[in-house]
């Protein structure tokens, strides 16, 4: 028994002794795999750069793209129908006039700096709109509908409106209702201060913007450590990134009949969805020639559209005829307006005096949509008769040429997508850089807009949609649809792209 004992004894200890040593090899492992571990990263590419994160000093949608939802939040946000959920106010309530609003706020909502999302917060940022003599045209519209903003105690906000409107809560889901921290003294267009799961860490003008994963985030934590928005002048160049596996998602193909290279579902994922991206071939109405009913109605016969979206973009997309989409309310298929007739085109030419031709300059962004817009939009004119000059631009130089050219004489027609929601209304600003100015379709749409019953603000909407159409204001040539391609390990895309935002938040990596 002595012997036996003994042995027993020194096993234990050797076994005790291997526990042992086995648990401070699991321990050195477990610090090892920990200190080593890579952060979980998405690369998305994007075919419009951002020259910078100010999103209420700058227009286009490529600062909204990245901030909204994402770095900055709003009361409400859109989801992909288009219907507007709880975001920092969980509930809010409508007077019977349309004329108040009041939010319940989250009470759990805090800014990246970890300050409260409270009332005082949101009436801050209102003022601070207000007092913006840099801000847009489109949000200082939404802005000074706002009669007064009162904070009704910590978690509850009353806005009053000077008239009723339809479209205002939808707008303040958008970039004009992103609340930034009232504590933030930094440059908006170089830094972030939003409420939102991620918060700016890099800006490269033109080339990418990185956002980093704010660990304190109130809501459901980011699924990615790290998110890149890499972007590409040129599509073909993108497509092969993404073959490569150099990007994880392509934010939205810009050469649609390339979609058969992604048909591999072992390695890529296609979503396809729409868009509120309005493809319009605008036209300036203080040239001479183009303020006149007759030649706007004869461009818009010259150009066979159902034939250009399938030449262009492959087939994709919806065609329109008047500046509403298929997920708008208000949306009816109006693109037999003014149907495609180059004979009456002529015509029309003709009795308006340019029987003997017309030139026309066309200045465009340099993204394919425009491109190949342009060169076919061009092809068809020059059949009835009118030359047009095309010049392509990058980003920065056509919005200083075209959007925000001084006098508004830099160019006759462009072509570029209208990605804002719903923004029917952008035709009844005189000073828009079409400079359409018809005073008839701004009483149609200011009078849908204020009527406080919704269903005949709807069919308000209609009529003023249909007057666009018959007055040519532009040419529609087709809505986008909305072309995700991802890695098959990426879910949680959305269908449909109802608001600026290439919204991150439900993204996820298998």
């Amino acid at each position: 028994m002595g012997n036996a004992e003994s042995r027993w004894r020194a096993k234990s200890v050797v076994v005790r002794l291997f526990a042992v040593m086995l648990g401070m090899t699991l321990a050195v492992s477990s610090v090892g795999c920990t200190e080593t571990s890579e952060p979980v990263t998405l690369t998305v590419g994007a075919s419009w750069a951002p020259t910078s994160m100010d999103a209420w000093n700058n227009s286009g949608a490529a600062i909204p793209q990245v901030l909204l939802y994402n770095v900055y939040e709003t009361l409400v946000k859109a989801d992909s129908e288009g219907n507007l959920r709880p975001l920092l106010a969980q509930t809010w309530e409508v007077s019977a006039d349309q004329l108040t609003y009041t939010f319940h706020l989250n009470g759990a909502a805090k800014f990246a700096s970890g300050n409260p999302v409270d009332a005082a917060a949101v009436v801050s940022n209102i003022a601070r709109l207000k007092a913006d003599p840099g801000l847009t045209e489109d949000k200082l519209e939404q802005v000074n509908l706002i009669d007064s903003v009162t904070a009704l105690d910590p978690q509850k906000v009353e806005v009053k409106l000077t008239r009723p409107s339809m479209m205002w809560l939808y707008e303040m889901s958008s970039s004009v209702g992103m609340i930034v921290d009232p504590a933030f003294t930094g440059d908006l267009a170089r830094a972030t201060a939003g409420s939102g799961p991620y918060t700016l860490e890099s800006f490269d003008p033109d080339q990418s913007v990185t956002l980093a994963k704010n660990a304190g985030y109130w809501g459901t934590p980011p699924r990615y450590d790290e998110v890149t928005f890499r972007y590409y002048s040129d599509a073909n160049a993108m497509n092969t990134a993404m073959l490569s596996g150099d990007l994880d998602i392509i934010s939205n193909l810009q050469t649609p009949e390339a979609l058969g290279q992604f048909s591999d579902t072992s390695r890529f994922t296609t979503t396809i969805g729409t868009t509120n991206g309005e493809v319009v071939l605008g036209l300036n109405h203080k040239t001479k020639a183009l303020a006149d009913l007759r030649v706007r109605q004869a461009l818009t016969m010259a150009i066979d559209r159902k034939a250009l979206r399938d030449t262009v973009w492959a087939g994709q997309g919806t065609l329109i005829g008047s500046m509403t989409v298929p997920t708008d309310p208000w949306y009816e298929d109006l693109s037999g307006t003014n149907p495609y007739n180059p004979t009456r085109a002529k015509e029309l030419l003709k009795q308006a005096g340019y029987g003997n031709g017309l030139t026309l300059r066309m200045p465009i962004p340099s993204v394919n949509y425009a491109v190949k817009s342009a060169q076919f939009v061009a092809s068809q004119l020059k059949q009835v008769g009118v030359t047009v000059k095309v010049e392509q631009l990058d980003n920065t130089s056509w919005l200083q040429k075209v959007f925000n050219a001084p006098g508004g004489n830099g160019y006759d027609l462009t072509v570029v997508a209208h990605v804002e929601p719903h923004d029917l209304g952008r035709f009844a600003w005189p000073n828009y850089y079409w400079h359409y100015g018809s005073a008839e379709f701004g009483r149609l749409y200011y009078a849908a807009d204020s009527t406080v019953d919704q269903t005949q603000a709807v069919a308000g909407m209609k009529v003023a949609a249909q007057y666009l159409a018959n007055d040519a204001a532009a040419v529609w040539l087709f809505a986008l649809p909305n072309l995700v391609i991802t890695t098959s390990e990426v879910t949680g895309v959305a269908k449909n792209a109802t608001s600026l935002s290439f919204d991150l938040t439900n993204i996820t990596s298998r």
